[in-house]
C-alpha cells in the first residue's frame, strides 16, 4: 500500500493541485486509510456550491483513474 500511498500524493500534488490553485482553491491531503483518502478542500473550493463535484468527479476520478478503481474521496 505504500507505492500506492505515494502514488496518490504525487497525483494530488503535480495534477490535482495545479488545477484547483488555477481557479482560486486548493486540496490538502489529511491522511489515507485504504482504500479511503480524506482530503480538505481550501480556498474558493471550500465553499464553493460544486464542491462535491469537484471532491467526487474531478479528486476521487482522477485517483481512481491513475491510481485504482476502489478508491473513495472523502472530505475531512
Amino acid at each position: 500500500m505504500e507505492n500506492m500511498d505515494g502514488k496518490v500524493k504525487s497525483i494530488l500534488e503535480k495534477e490535482i493541485k495545479p488545477m484547483l490553485q488555477y481557479d482560486g482553491g486548493d486540496v490538502d491531503l489529511i491522511k489515507i486509510e485504504w482504500p479511503k483518502v480524506y482530503v480538505r478542500l481550501k480556498g474558493m473550493c471550500a465553499h464553493c456550491p460544486s464542491a462535491i463535484y469537484t471532491l467526487k468527479a474531478f479528486v476521487e476520478g482522477r485517483l481512481k483513474e491513475e491510481v485504482s478503481p476502489e478508491i473513495e474521496v472523502l472530505e475531512a
